[in-house]
Parts: structure tokens; sequence; C-alpha cells
């Protein structure tokens, strides 16, 4: 075992050294609670002061906003006042145009309906048109085929009669030849036995002719 140390002879009392640690307690707990203090007042200034600022920017950012919304407000009101304008303009122009438009589609529906008047009256003269044609055609087709009856059976008549005809003129040449050969043979016999008796009549009434023709200067050689 380490011997002990030596006391000290100039060791205070118990007292005295009680009393000398709770004084210098004291004034450090009085100093600790003056540097708290001040502390707490430079905190508390600093915190004025940010509250201070802070109250400062929310004003002026209040102020900001106040003007815009006050210009945004402005500006809507004067967006809604262009945009009512513009819509009391646009109705303007639909209703001139339901106007136009119901004047047009009463305009146009007045033409279809004369149209349509127009095209039936058309159609019923076409059809009339058709039907008395139809009727010409029909008379006509009926006149035609009597008029080609007529002509087949005067064409049968007339080939009949022609037929009868050549028949008729067949025969009536045969007996004017068979007259008229007789006749022929009858007038050759005649002749044959007057011929003596006319060529001395012609030969007197040629040289009388010539006589009278030299007596007028003519030569019958040159007639």
């Amino acid at each position: 075992m380490s011997p002990l140390p030596p006391q000290d002879s100039k060791e205070m009392p118990p007292k005295t050294k009680e009393k000398r640690k709770k004084t210098g307690a004291q004034k450090k707990k009085e100093n600790a609670g003056a540097d708290v203090e001040v502390k707490y007042a430079h905190r508390l200034a600093v915190m004025e002061k940010e509250l201070l600022q802070d109250h400062l920017v929310v004003s002026t950012a209040l102020r900001l906003f106040t003007a815009l919304r006050r210009d945004e407000a402005r500006r809507a009101k004067a967006s809604e006042d262009q945009l009512r304008w513009r819509l009391q303009m646009l109705e303007a122009e639909l209703e001139e145009a339901r106007s136009e438009g119901k004047a047009i589609y009463a305009e146009m529906c007045r033409q279809c309906r004369a149209l349509q008047k127009e095209m039936e009256t058309h159609r019923r003269q076409q059809e009339e048109e058709v039907m008395g044609l139809r009727k010409k055609l029909e008379t006509c087709q009926r006149e035609a085929e009597a008029a080609q009856q007529e002509a087949e059976r005067a064409l049968g008549e007339r080939d009949q009669t022609l037929a009868q005809l050549r028949a008729h003129v067949a025969d009536m040449e045969a007996k004017y030849e068979e007259i008229l050969h007789g006749n022929l043979d009858q007038l050759l016999a005649k002749l044959r036995a007057v011929r003596p008796q006319w060529d001395g009549a012609v030969l007197r009434l040629h040289a009388k002719y010539k006589e009278q023709l030299h007596q007028f200067g003519l030569n019958p050689l040159d007639l």
C-alpha cells in the first residue's frame, strides 16, 4: 500500500469551504441567468426583426397580389365586356343568318313547288302528247294495214286484169293477124288483077307531069 499524502496544515475548516462553494455556485448561476437573458433578448430581437421582415414581405406580397387581382379583375372585366359584345355581335349575326336562311329556305321552297308544278304540268302534257301520238300511231297502223290490204287487193286485181288483157290481146292479135293475112291476100289478088291497067295509067300520068314540068323550065331529075 502506498503511503497517504501529508495533510496541509493550512486547510480551512469545513463550514468555510461549504460557504465559499455556495457563493461561487450562486455567482455562476447568476452569470448563467444573465447570459440566458442576454441570449433570450438577442433571440427575441432577431425574431422580431425576422417577423418585421416577414410582415413587410407579406404586406408587399399582399399589395402586389391586390394590385394583380385588381389588374386581373380589370382585364377580366374588359375581356368579359369584349366577350359579351362579341357574343351580342355573334347573336345578331346568327339572327341575321337565321332570317336570311329562313328567307332563302322559303324562296327555295317556293321555287321547288313552282318547279314541281311546272314538271307536273309538263309531265301531264307529255303524257297527253304520248297518248295522242299513240292514238295517231294506232290509226296510222290501221290505215297502213288497210292500205296494204287494199294495195294487195288492187295488185291482185291488176295482175288478174293484166292477165286477162294479155290473153285478150293475144287472142285479138291472132284474130287481127288472121284477118290481115286474109285481107292482104285479097288485096294482092286484086292488085295482080288491076296491075296492067295501073301500069299504063301511071305511065301516062308520069309523062303528063313531066311535060308540064318542062313547060315551067324544071328538070324532074332535080326535084
